[in-house]
């Protein structure tokens, strides 16, 4: 059986050669899965699906499979799919100025994709980590997106570093994003926490951009948007910073970034936003679960 292996078409036992495969970038992984015969499209089942008039959209919210039954070539729409992986997002600090959650990271494109041209695909989608819990990875084809960091508890405690960062909490320094590092990146880094209001712990990284430092107000970072379904819809914002004393904490990024302590909020499930961070004497929101989304044409 054909495989893909960075980058190589890889033939069967009867021809050992070597192909340097052409791909495209569209901000997607692109996958090439072989040509030539009469019109064939590409047919798979696997999580939920949808249309986009000649495209088929399989969105898988739990660990899962994707069956590829047929692989198109040329004739028949092309052999091209792509795909987004948003890990779970991270859970926000805890107690007095808890910084945000970073957002689950954000992979459309890079990585090292190893798959055959048809058969089974095992798909993880991370869950959201607790209150000052990292969030969990997210895959499919051997792509891996990391998950979101937890934002820094009590005084002086630092965010941790994931897909992107957590804020720190009061005093503390922010995590880093894109860690591990990927191109391009899968997410930012966190805010650090301030020593004055109106908001002490940092903003969580996101997708789309860094968590604020606290006094800013704190605010988790943005998210990214993508239409991968068909119509946009923002992924992966950072979770707000917390306060003090029961006060208001700073808003999570767009893209599902839960507030900041109080009222505390969860970062949004499906979008890998971070949780808010804590308040005095309280536990962090906990980030939202991921979601990993396929697409390719299965018509004419």
């Amino acid at each position: 059986m054909d495989k893909l292996n960075n980058n190589f078409l890889v033939e069967g036992p009867r021809n050992k050669t070597k192909h340097r495969l052409k791909t495209k970038s569209f901000g997607y992984q692109v996958l090439g899965f072989g040509s030539g015969g009469g019109p064939t499209f590409t047919s798979a089942t696997g999580g939920t699906e949808s249309t986009d008039g000649n495209f088929k959209v399989h969105k898988f919210t739990s660990g899962s499979n994707l069956v590829i039954n047929s692989v198109g070539n040329e004739s028949g729409g092309g052999n091209s799919v792509t795909y987004l992986i948003v890990a779970g997002g991270g859970g926000g600090g805890n107690n007095n100025c808890g910084g945000g959650g970073g957002a689950g990271g954000f992979r459309t494109d890079g990585g090292s994709a190893t798959i055959s041209s048809s058969g089974t695909y095992a798909v993880v989608v991370g869950s959201g980590g607790g209150g000052a819990s990292t969030g969990g990875v997210a895959s499919i084809f051997s792509v891996e997106s990391a998950g979101g960091a937890a934002g820094g508890s009590n005084n002086s405690g630092g965010g941790s570093s994931g897909g992107s960062g957590g804020g720190g909490s009061r005093n503390g320094s922010g995590g880093s994003g894109n860690t591990p590092s990927t191109s391009p990146s899968q997410g930012n880094n966190g805010g650090n926490g301030g020593a004055m209001s109106p908001d002490r712990g940092g903003g969580g990284g996101g997708a789309g951009g860094a968590g604020a430092n606290g006094g800013n107000p704190a605010t988790g970072g943005s998210g990214t948007a993508s239409n991968i379904t068909g119509s946009s819809v923002t992924y992966a914002g950072g979770g707000g910073g917390g306060h003090y004393n029961g006060l208001s904490g700073a808003s999570g990024g767009s893209g599902g970034g839960g507030q900041g302590k109080t009222p505390l909020n969860g970062g949004t499930n499906e979008l890998g936003g971070g949780g808010g961070g804590a308040g005095q004497g309280s536990t962090g929101g906990s980030g939202g679960n991921g979601v990993v989304i396929v697409r390719y044409q299965f018509q004419a």
